[in-house]
């Protein structure tokens, strides 16, 4: 599974990031998880199968989403508080939701 965070600049996605990708790897999860920027995305949405969207983009989900299906990846809004996710487990469940796989982690 790869995983996509966006930001608006990259520095907050890329915390994102590193944290859900330790979760999974923890959990054993074969899972890639990698920052982006609102910028990037349409470059970066190619190697992605779960976009998670920083919640300062949320004015930007209608086309996100747009473009992310036509490329077969789901989309995900993060909650406001997700920056105090430390360990990275409560973005994994939100991507297990997302996906309909469940990492034994309540969302």
């Amino acid at each position: 599974m790869r995983i996509l965070v966006v930001c608006g600049a990259g520095a907050s996605s890329t915390f994102v990031a590193q944290r859900v990708r330790h979760a999974a790897q923890s959990r054993g999860l074969a899972y890639t998880a990698f920052a982006g920027t609102e910028q990037s995305l349409p470059i970066d949405l190619d190697a992605a199968d779960v976009v998670l969207v920083g919640p300062h983009l949320a004015h930007a989900m209608e086309r996100i989403e747009r473009d992310a299906a036509a490329r077969g990846a789901r989309v995900v809004l993060l909650p406001a508080d997700i920056f105090s996710d430390l360990d990275g487990t409560r973005t994994l469940a939100l991507v297990g939701g997302a996906t309909g796989q469940d990492h034994g982690i309540p969302a």
